[in-house]
């Protein structure tokens, strides 16, 4: 027949187990103790050097960095110049009127080998080129089969351009073929559509790696390579950052985009930018008690969109992990989960929350939030006494 515990005896019990038990700080594969996991910041704070060398964690990301462009391979130093411009694509709509001849005028699209077909004409090459460059070979084309003498009046303008399909490739978030520059029905400005000199951003480069997730903070952004047919283009995009992004080209259908990693984290890149990540979704768990279904372990929003740049600790009080009675309160855990995106391994880091708000080098052990990075938080000893407690109830009337 079981035996009923006493009250002091289950307490003693449970609370030799808690003591016994303790925690150890979670094991990783990289060395993030040290220093050397993806960013400085996940290394554990040294409470013995707590007044020297302080704010160590951006020299330390840096040293591991490789040299601007000494990863992207060939290309070629003139691609600003090269690929300025407007350039037509595949699907694009355009308006070709010719002076005082309607047999040429109306609406053409480019066709999917990238010409443009006009009647009685041989298919003049549209893709990649200016709309200046096509009004040039119609006009060749005319005075060569004898429609003209000399050269007409010609105008060609795109007045709708398509979506392009992009391949992006390397230091990027989600490296995969994007589909950029359509506009949805319910957005499109009719008077904008057949005004004269009518464009788009949808399919500049930045667009395109803003769709593959965002460059990453090891991205090498000095030489982001764009590959055209056989040529490769390589495009210092630093300027985005400081507010000079004059190399923003304009993409085409069947372009391959690659940015090379500089092997390191570059704390300088974790800012909103036009190539940055549009935000940060963070999976959060915040339960003062274990819960039975996901419907009581809600916590408003389980996942939570935080601007790119955030920190731990801001989302440590975007989760309510800290705050309130100090008395209950205080001495709270958060665990943060996240990947490397270089090589896909996965690190936990712990941190004690009260004592992170009390370091004056808080900053470098406060590392940066990632895409898809999830957060867990613990409560304070007062709590799991209260939950020891709790148990201990339960368990002293268990027949």
């Amino acid at each position: 027949m079981a035996q009923r515990l006493t009250l002091s005896g289950a307490l003693s019990a449970l609370l030799m187990t808690s003591a016994c038990a303790g925690f150890d700080q979670p094991d990783n594969l990289e060395q993030v103790a040290q220093g050397d996991g993806y960013q400085a910041q996940y290394r554990q704070p040294d409470v013995t050097r707590r007044q020297a060398e302080l704010l160590r964690s951006e020299e330390m990301n840096a040293q591991k960095c490789l040299p601007y462009g000494s990863t992207a391979g060939k290309g070629s130093s003139i691609a600003a110049s090269a690929l300025q411009g407007e350039r037509l694509s595949r699907n694009d709509l355009l308006d070709v009127r010719i002076a005082e001849d309607d047999t040429f005028n109306g609406s053409y699209v480019v066709s999917r080998d990238g010409m443009l077909k006009l009647p009685f004409l041989s298919p003049i090459r549209a893709q990649g080129r200016s709309t200046d460059q096509v009004e040039a070979d119609i006009a060749k084309a005319l005075v060569a089969d004898d429609f003209y003498q000399s050269r007409p009046r010609i105008s060609v303008r795109a007045t709708d351009f398509a979506s392009i399909s992009v391949g992006v490739s390397g230091a990027v978030f989600e490296p995969h073929t994007v589909q950029i520059g359509g506009v949805r029905g319910d957005t499109i400005d009719s008077q904008r559509q057949v005004a004269s000199g009518a464009s788009t951003e949808g399919r500049n480069l930045s667009a395109a790696l803003r769709a593959a997730g965002g460059v990453r903070p090891d991205a090498d952004i000095s030489a982001v390579e764009v590959r055209r047919g056989e040529k490769v283009f390589r495009l210092d995009m630093r300027g985005v950052f400081e507010g000079s992004n004059s190399v923003d080209i304009m993409l085409l259908t069947g372009d391959e985009v690659r940015v090379s990693s500089r092997q390191c984290f570059q704390d300088n890149l974790m800012r909103p930018s036009p190539i940055s990540p549009p935000g940060i979704n963070l999976f959060l768990s915040n339960l003062t008690q274990p819960a039975q279904h996901n419907a009581a372990s809600a916590i408003g929003q389980t996942v939570r969109q935080v601007p790119y740049g955030s920190r731990y600790m801001q989302a440590v009080i975007d989760a309510n992990c800290v705050g309130g009675a100090r008395s209950t309160s205080a001495n709270r855990s958060a665990v943060l989960f996240s990947r490397n995106p270089m090589s896909g391994v996965s690190v936990v880091i712990e941190r004690d929350i009260e004592n992170l708000l009390r370091r004056a080098d808080r900053d470098d052990y406060d590392p940066y939030l990632l895409p898809g990075d999830a957060m867990a938080c613990y409560d304070s000893t007062v709590t799991n006494l209260a939950e020891i407690g709790r148990v201990v109830g339960m368990v002293a009337f268990i027949p």
